[in-house]
């Protein structure tokens, strides 16, 4: 049974979330480095309910998901939110995309774009042990599907 939690979740928060993992140095301008502080408000999404900024030195526009696989996407912050959970988690894209309101194709994407990411952004180098414990190796064995 799928629930459709994401009125359950508040956006308000989520947005923090996302702030804390997507930015951890705060929310810049991806144009010129300018802190959120140097910027104003520009308007508000109507669909995503996201802030948007302008950048008082170079006048540039960015809001939360600039420079993040959500960019020019419509989600809002609670479906961002939940959309990473589920992937993470390895729930089937039919049943995130049920969950959040979108598509199975659109959770496609951004399931492959995460991957993406996350595989270039692993170590190339051995791990330095000369020894690999069996459980190492076989972190999934056993496992009943």
């Amino acid at each position: 049974m799928d629930f459709p939690i994401v009125e359950l979740l508040d956006d308000e928060l989520s947005s923090q979330w996302l702030l804390k993992h997507f930015h951890p140095d705060g929310l810049k301008c991806p144009h010129c480095g300018a802190g959120v502080n140097q910027a104003r408000e520009f308007r508000q999404t109507k669909t995503s309910q996201l802030t948007v900024y302008r950048c008082n030195q170079c006048q540039g526009i960015y809001n939360l998901y600039s420079q993040t696989v959500f960019e020019g996407r419509y989600f809002r912050p609670a479906q961002a939110v939940l959309l990473l959970r589920g992937v993470i988690k390895g729930q089937p894209s039919a049943e995130i995309g049920r969950e959040i309101g979108v598509s199975r194709q659109t959770v496609l994407e951004l399931r492959h774009e995460i991957q993406s990411l996350a595989d270039q952004h692993q170590p190339q180098t051995r791990l330095t042990d000369e020894r690999t414990e069996t459980d190492e190796m076989f972190q999934n064995a056993g496992e009943k599907r």
